[in-house]
């Protein structure tokens, strides 16, 4: 398959452009995808160069570059540290996360991913992990739905989506996408198309502890990157990016504002190098409507 065709990576020259990547360097992309980010990096980097790439995506590992220069880890990102020190590539240059679903994840209906497919609600990135979205919409409490739909998806009716969930899973199957969105139609909101995208969007978050994972990233990436070191996240939400802006800024994932007593500042890991985030250009939106709800973010090691 053509990477093209598998993932179209967003923000492409922007990233290329701010990583300053140097020829001899060492650069993480803990989110391969379909490539498109890898192959740019790549084709800055000489024989000395090094590239180690994370997915924990059994397609993204089909579709791996073979070339001396890269290192393929087919393992969740919040693993960042252990396998760099391992591959003895502590100290590297730059790291780039671009945490949208790919194109290609999207495109599988049987992934269970998007909402314009039949399939199972699934929604693994990482097959061989076992909760599945339709384990969460069987045993989770109505509280703990509640929770997700609220936090992670920003749901209207979050409430009576959960009640509604748990009062319907004892006499109807909740296990393909069909199933699913037949059984809350009657208490959709608004326009259908968004509602939906939310509930999928809480359910994969949970499915993959996303934010997590996402901690985990940043925590690590101060760990394997060397002073002066580049930090390049692209996000798709606010949550993310909620998270990455307070992460560069302050060190800490609150935003440290909000506590008048706090004496303490945590030291300053990272510097960001631009004030806002980098969004698409006209001519990248015309081309792939999904670079929309982009974020790039870029700070420097301390």
């Amino acid at each position: 398959m053509e990477p093209s065709q598998y993932h179209l990576p967003v923000l492409l020259h922007e990233v290329v452009e701010h990583l300053q990547i140097k020829p001899n360097g060492t650069y993480v992309d803990v989110t391969f995808g379909g490539g498109g980010h890898s192959r740019a990096i790549l084709e800055k980097l000489g024989p000395q160069g090094r590239l180690i790439v994370f997915d924990q995506d059994e397609d993204a590992y089909r579709n791996r570059i073979i070339d001396d220069r890269v290192t393929f880890v087919r393992e969740n990102f919040r693993h960042l540290h252990r396998f760099m020190k391992l591959h003895k590539a502590l100290d590297a240059d730059g790291l780039l996360a671009d945490l949208g679903v790919s194109s290609h994840q999207f495109d599988t209906g049987a992934r269970g991913f998007s909402t314009r497919f039949d399939g199972n609600l699934d929604m693994r990135m990482d097959t061989r992990n076992a909760k599945t979205a339709a384990d969460i919409l069987h045993t989770y409490s109505e509280q703990r739905l509640l929770q997700i739909f609220q936090d992670y998806g920003e749901v209207t009716n979050s409430k009576t989506l959960a009640k509604t969930i748990v009062q319907l899973r004892k006499a109807h199957p909740l296990r393909t996408i069909t199933e699913f969105k037949s059984l809350i139609q009657p208490i959709v909101k608004g326009n259908p198309a968004k509602y939906l995208a939310q509930v999928f969007q809480a359910l994969r978050i949970e499915v993959n502890d996303e934010l997590g994972a996402l901690k985990d990233l940043l925590t690590q990436s101060q760990q394997v990157l060397k002073p002066g070191g580049i930090l390049a996240v692209i996000t798709f939400h606010s949550l993310e990016d909620r998270l990455v802006k307070n992460y560069m800024k302050t060190g800490s994932f609150e935003a440290t504002d909000d506590n008048p007593y706090a004496f303490e500042t945590p030291p300053k890991l990272f510097k960001p190098v631009t004030k806002k985030p980098v969004t698409a250009s006209e001519t990248e939106l015309k081309a792939n409507p999904r670079s929309r709800s982009a974020k790039l973010r870029i700070a420097e090691k301390v």
